[in-house]
């Protein structure tokens, strides 16, 4: 008895794989997206960091440094304006305490 042979026998494994892109425009987004994470993760964790301090040690100095790394965060659409804004009041509520 002849055994069946499907497409899968004969091509590579990586063109049938369904999360690889098959457009060339797909594969170019894909090598950008990949860059582009590393970036963003870089700078929320910077953000985050400035946050870990800003609570801390709520200081003018502290507060100014939070306000503009929120600022950016939001201009570069990594945080949201309202998650920005309502960190910010939180944490200048710390320092008025």
């Amino acid at each position: 008895m002849k055994s069946e042979k499907s497409l899968q026998d004969f091509a590579a494994p990586d063109i049938l794989h369904p999360d690889m892109p098959i457009t060339k425009s797909a594969i170019k987004k894909e090598r950008v997206d990949k860059k582009r994470t590393q970036v963003n993760l870089s700078a929320k964790g910077r953000l985050k960091t400035t946050i870990k301090e800003a609570r801390a040690n709520p200081g003018v100095e502290s507060l100014k440094a939070l306000y503009s790394a929120m600022d950016r965060a939001v201009k570069h659409h990594l945080v949201a304006k309202g998650h920005a804004s309502r960190l910010k009041s939180r944490i200048s509520k710390l320092g008025k305490k």
